[in-house]
């Protein structure tokens, strides 16, 4: 029996964190609150996406619309998100309205509009390649008699996996995305050895930590293969990116993760894009870091001590399971795991189509080259044949 000079014990209630989509990102980030303790709600287009397959408190609504996120966020403790396409205007009225958003909208803004985002590094003294407004073909002319063809053309907002930038050669092929009616920026093409990405993530109170500097493999403008740790980066220079990331993260403000990409020239770091929330290039954490990026993004936003980023093994690749002709991955499930039993598979929930990304796989071990090739095998098999 209690004792009547000692209190009953009363449950505690978990906090909820509402997520604004309902893709593989938060997917993936409901395994990370099922071990906190934290409950998940997700607001999604229908009961068919991702993320909503899997967790229970799926509400169905429109992410441009403010009543929905209004309704949504009703008993939320925190809202953050798995994309970055809400109207920031939407996001400052939540905020106005009393609830807690992170990244709140100050910071994300600079992961929406891509000349804002400029104008704030430049600001702040990140690397960045030369870069201007646009809106005619004499601005991009004028452009590339100061940095020279080709010029990168990009999108303002609403690009990801290579929609939205055009690499032109000449003004003649810039016409085409002059044409399309976006509004766009010029920037300077960045001659560089490879692409990485730096994942580093904020507390409220200020509290950062950084993974290691990781190589990012591009095809057609999609990843499709990250390396952990980037091959032949030295500490002295990951050092520098990592310090590069951590400034952008306290200069703007953000809470929870941000992921920097940049361009590697051999020399330095150039910073070529932002995201505010879990990425691609952190999905080898969830078995090759002590922290998963989904957990440290949990821990981040509910201003929790953040979580070791060290890794769990000297070399992780993740390589993205794009979709193939043949939509009956399972049927292939069981060979890749028979033939390799340490790899790791992960399958988004979505429906299977040429070229979209519906899962990843991840290897662990000591030799960056037969742990490479162990993830590509993984990915190719369950692929399937693609017919041309």
């Amino acid at each position: 029996m209690n004792s009547p000079d000692v209190p009953l014990s009363r449950p505690v209630s978990p906090p909820v964190v509402g997520i604004v989509g309902a893709g593989q990102l938060a997917r993936m980030t409901q395994q990370a609150a099922i071990a906190l303790g934290v409950e998940l709600r997700v607001l999604a287009n229908d009961r068919r996406e991702s993320a909503a397959r899997v967790i229970p408190d799926a509400h169905i609504g429109d992410h441009r619309d403010l009543a929905d996120l209004r309704e949504f966020a009703k008993g939320c403790d925190v809202i953050t998100f798995d994309h970055e396409h809400v109207p920031n205007e939407h996001i400052r009225a939540l905020i106005a309205e009393g609830h807690r958003v992170h990244p709140g909208a100050s910071a994300l803004i600079h992961a929406q509009d891509k000349a804002v985002m400029r104008e704030r590094l430049t600001a702040i003294g990140a690397p960045c390649p030369g870069w201007a407004r646009v809106a005619s073909l004499a601005d991009v002319e004028a452009f590339a008699e100061r940095y020279g063809w080709p010029v990168v053309l990009k999108a303002v907002r609403g690009g990801y996996d290579g929609r939205g930038v055009w690499v032109c050669a000449s003004a003649e092929e810039a016409r085409g995305p002059l044409s399309g009616g976006a509004e766009l920026i010029a920037e300077e093409h960045v001659p560089f050895e490879r692409e990485v990405a730096v994942l580093v993530a904020r507390s409220p109170h200020g509290q950062g930590v950084s993974y290691p500097v990781v190589e990012t493999v591009q095809q057609n403008g999609i990843c499709v293969e990250v390396i952990a740790p980037a091959p032949g980066l030295d500490e002295g220079r990951a050092a520098d990116a990592q310090h590069i990331a951590l400034t952008i993260a306290r200069e703007l403000g953000v809470t929870g993760l941000l992921a920097v990409e940049m361009f590697d020239t051999g020399t330095g770091f150039v910073v070529n894009e932002l995201a505010m929330r879990p990425h691609n290039s952190g999905h080898w954490t969830i078995e090759g870091a002590r922290t998963s990026q989904f957990e440290q993004h949990l821990r981040a936003i509910l201003d929790l001590p953040l979580g070791s980023p060290a890794p769990t093994a000297p070399v992780v690749v993740m390589a993205n399971l794009l979709g193939g002709d043949d939509p009956d991955v399972f049927s292939r499930y069981e060979h890749v795991l028979a033939h390799d039993p340490e790899i790791k598979i992960h399958f988004y929930g979505k429906e299977v189509r040429p070229g979209r990304k519906i899962g990843h796989v991840t290897a662990l071990g000591t030799d960056v080259d037969e742990v490479r090739e162990r993830a590509r095998h993984a990915a190719r098999c369950l692929r399937g044949p693609v017919h041309a």
